[in-house]
């Protein structure tokens, strides 16, 4: 029983880095339209920032996490405004655009620190316990950062002029144009928005896992099956899928194995997409 509950406090970990990933792919989507290809080279490059900043300038390590997540959200602020806005309606373009993008970023980190991984630690060790229940004291951090910026960009969302005024964009960008509301200054704000929460991401989470240039791959590949499964540009479902991609992953990496976990998790999203072909909570979008 206690390694059911310490294998699921692995699970709600997972899920609660994938959803900070998920939201800011699935945010993307949902309302500009657009494929985010570069989206794990945001998650690289927080990481290296956060790394930067405390390794070479000496900043505490949770201004050095701010710092990259306002740094990413920055980029991709400029990103959007003056290169991907101009083919917003152009899906294959932005998907080139992006995915070139994200290789300028590896490319550029790589020249910078090297193909080395850096060392880079958690400031913090050590193991909460309660009987034979344990959680690591920076998985614990992690997950409650996680947990408050998901509660958010939620209240963000669904409580805010901004983030209703994003919503109606998503829904429908004519009649919310119609309104008033300006699609060149909110879709920046929105790429902004979700690539700060993946550097965000990256800088929490690299220095318990690793740190490497090309990382990005697996952590764009995550973040597209758990938005695949939740239904594109469902915020609610990305989170939701979120959770059970990190259960999943928890469970049959521990009991299977980690190539069997894999294989676990791919088979459930097929499984899944087989049944509901728009996903969990998949609803009617603009393709892509």
């Amino acid at each position: 029983m206690e390694g059911f509950v310490n294998t699921a406090l692995i699970g709600v970990s997972l899920g609660a880095q994938y959803a900070l990933l998920a939201l800011g792919f699935t945010l993307i989507f949902g309302i500009l339209g657009v494929v985010n290809f570069a989206h794990g080279g945001f998650y690289v490059l927080g990481g290296y920032v956060a790394y930067a900043c405390v390794q070479h300038l000496g900043v505490p390590y949770p201004i050095a996490v701010m710092v990259a997540a306002l740094a990413t959200a920055g980029l991709g602020y400029v990103f959007e405004y003056f290169l991907l806005e101009h083919l917003i309606d152009n899906h294959l373009a932005t998907l080139m655009l992006t995915l070139g993008f994200y290789l300028v970023m590896a490319t550029g980190i790589l020249v910078v620190f090297g193909p080395e991984s850096p060392e880079f630690r958690f400031p913090i060790s050590g193991t909460l316990r309660s009987g034979g229940i344990y959680i690591p004291l920076e998985n614990f951090v992690v997950l409650s950062v996680c947990l408050l910026t998901i509660v958010g960009v939620y209240l963000l969302m669904y409580f805010t002029d901004f983030g209703r005024a994003l919503r109606a964009l998503a829904d429908d960008r004519p009649v919310a144009m119609a309104q008033g509301l300006r699609p060149g200054i909110l879709f920046p704000a929105a790429f902004g928005l979700a690539t700060g929460l993946a550097g965000l991401t990256g800088a929490l989470v690299t220095p318990i896992l690793s740190l490497a240039p090309h990382i990005g791959d697996s952590v764009l590949a995550i973040s597209f099956i758990t938005v695949i499964l939740g239904g594109l540009g469902s915020i609610g479902g990305a989170t939701a899928a979120a959770f059970i991609v990190g259960m999943v992953e928890a469970f049959s990496s521990v009991y299977l194995g980690g190539s069997k976990g894999a294989l676990t998790l791919f088979t459930l999203v097929l499984v899944i997409l087989v049944v509901r072909p728009s996903g969990l909570f998949g609803r009617e979008v603009r393709g892509a």
